[in-house]
């Protein structure tokens, strides 16, 4: 478009085919267009912008780099800053004079997020059902648990409470019923 076609737009609220009171010329040298489109100056004067028109804010875009000048380990500096909003940090869970802000005997690190310093991880515990629960009591376990354990455990029960071990007692017989129902339950949860 020419200068004469868009003298009248965008139009003025409430005045038709009033004359536009923006106008602003193009800051590339030699362009008639209107500079319509702002782009920052530099890195260090991002509200300072040149106006161009669409053809040469694509052009300026497509050639600019904030980073351009800088060594590789400023411009890491520099996105590392960036990530916290260029706000101060620190190591978690220690003030600035190196106290603990916490009693780091009381909490469960269970991602190990804090590092060695308090101790091993601590395995996550598994959320457990009643029926779980109530097997895991029977075989006399606790979580956490895996196939290997669970079946160690029932032979050597199975081995304690047989019948033919037990000599038919009525009590082993029964203990025997609900570890081979415990045995199930957990199996049946670790699958």
């Amino acid at each position: 478009m020419t200068q004469q076609n868009r003298q009248f737009w965008p139009r003025s609220p409430g005045k038709k085919n009033a004359p536009r009171t923006d106008m602003r010329a193009c800051d590339h040298p030699g362009c008639a267009e209107f500079g319509d489109y702002r782009a920052p100056k530099s890195r260090d004067h991002l509200t300072e912008y040149y106006w161009f028109c669409l053809d040469h804010v694509r052009e300026y875009n497509a050639s600019w780099d904030y980073y351009a000048g800088l060594a590789a380990d400023e411009i890491e500096a520099m996105l590392r800053n960036d990530v916290t909003w260029q706000r101060p940090t620190w190591p978690l869970g220690k003030r600035m004079s190196g106290s603990f802000r916490f009693d780091p005997n009381r909490m469960k690190d269970g991602f190990g997020v804090f590092g060695e310093e308090y101790g091993e991880a601590a395995a996550p515990t598994q959320a457990a059902s009643s029926a779980e629960m109530s097997a895991l009591r029977e075989m006399n376990l606790s979580y956490p648990l895996t196939v290997e354990t669970l079946r160690s455990r029932y032979k050597e029960l199975c081995k304690l409470y047989h019948p033919d071990a037990t000599g038919g007692d009525k009590q082993a017989e029964e203990r025997f019923k609900r570890i081979g129902q415990a045995y199930k339950t957990l199996m049946e949860s670790l699958v």
